[in-house]
């Protein structure tokens, strides 16, 4: 394992949406099938994870004073979807910011180190698991605070080689369960827009009973659904080796759950990677759509191959259902209904944890708070 560590006084916020970054052309657009990256791009990025979660610190302080933490501008550059991410997200702390000063409190200063924990290159896509470890100041209000405050915190980040021998970063998560970091921005998914566009945002669907029946129409367009039901209730446990797993890189569920749809007669469209107007998979890489909750459910609604639903129990075999467990507008978690129970119920297969036929009765009772999306196929 080869690590890096960078240290930032955080002080003055970054600009994220106009920045450009890139890597020698023989370590990015010529990456090995599978590999682990030499020193100097885990250094690149490892100052990447560093500029990105120095800005959201940078949000929540009193002042602005310090070294600015810059991105390695000639090396790596921010998807046009992930910029305006981050900037919405900045938002969100600077809103944070002052809720917190309405309660007394308030932080002058931050210090940051990020560690590069691992690195994994497959084909053009490198997946980057670094150690964020931040101390905050508290400012003196009362003059009865302590020195400081600080957190651990674990990232995953997704980057891609693009044309030019440059690396485009995609995607940042926590790989952290419990509440999030104070600088942990809040994203919904109706404030991220792509190329001027808002993003479909899926209503939640209710879980009360009875539901008002939603027969499914017949389709036209050539889908099998009991092909869709049979592919995940063959591979639920047992994973199909023609696709890669990515269970240790945020969930396969997605994964899983577009690969069933596919055999059920979705057609590919392919394009930039960060589109959410395009779904693929191929021998390389795949587009954020197929493995990303949210990126599907943007996908999905705005190609028209799904209808919201009003409620969990109006689905059927082929169906799908989404859920947000801190309803903190993100999408957790994808499965698809593989039966229906006579009564109404429908049951549900998926991976991560691999399950199936599980109903929905089931999954509402272990998570009464979660927020839950229902669509039809």
């Amino acid at each position: 394992m080869t690590s890096t560590i960078l240290r930032s006084a955080v002080g003055t916020v970054l600009t994220v949406a106009a920045v450009a970054v890139c890597l020698p052309a023989s370590s990015a657009a010529a990456a090995p099938r599978t590999a682990t990256a030499d020193q100097a791009t885990t250094q690149t990025f490892g100052r990447t994870a560093d500029a990105v979660l120095t800005q959201r610190t940078a949000a929540l302080l009193d002042n602005r004073s310090g070294r600015i933490a810059e991105l390695p501008r000639k090396q790596v550059r921010l998807s046009a979807r992930l910029a305006r991410a981050e900037d919405a997200g900045v938002s969100s702390l600077r809103a944070r910011k002052k809720r917190l000063a309405d309660l007394g409190e308030a932080y002058t200063g931050a210090d940051t180190r990020v560690t590069v924990d691992s690195t994994r290159l497959t084909g053009r896509h490198a997946t980057v698991e670094v150690t964020e470890s931040t101390t905050l100041t508290y400012k003196k209000i009362r003059g009865d605070e302590p020195a400081t405050t600080g957190f651990k915190a674990r990232h995953e980040l997704d980057f891609t080689a693009v044309p030019g021998g440059t690396w485009e970063l995609t995607g940042i998560r926590s790989r952290d369960e419990g509440p999030g970091a104070i600088n942990a921005p809040t994203l919904r998914a109706a404030t991220v827009a792509d190329d001027g566009n808002t993003m479909p945002d899926a209503p939640a669907a209710g879980i009360s009973r009875p539901a008002r029946p939603y027969p499914r129409k017949q389709q036209t367009g050539g889908l099998d659904y009991a092909a869709m039901a049979a592919y995940s209730e063959k591979y639920w446990r047992n994973y199909n080796p023609e696709y890669r797993k990515f269970n240790a890189a945020g969930g396969d569920c997605t994964n899983f759950l577009s690969q069933a749809l596919k055999a059920g007669g979705w057609k590919t469209e392919g394009g930039s990677a960060s589109d959410y107007r395009k779904w693929w998979y191929d021998a390389n890489h795949q587009s954020d759509s197929w493995v990303g909750a949210n990126e599907w459910s943007w996908y999905a609604l705005n190609s028209k191959r799904v209808t919201s639903l009003s409620n969990v129990y109006q689905m059927d075999v082929g169906d799908v259902m989404q859920m947000d467990f801190d309803g903190d507008g993100s999408k957790d978690h994808s499965m698809m209904t593989t039966y229906r129970s006579s009564y109404g119920v429908p049951y549900l297969t998926y991976h991560s944890t691999n399950t199936y036929r599980k109903s929905v009765a089931s999954i509402i009772a272990s998570y009464p708070d979660s927020v839950y999306y229902a669509y039809r196929t």
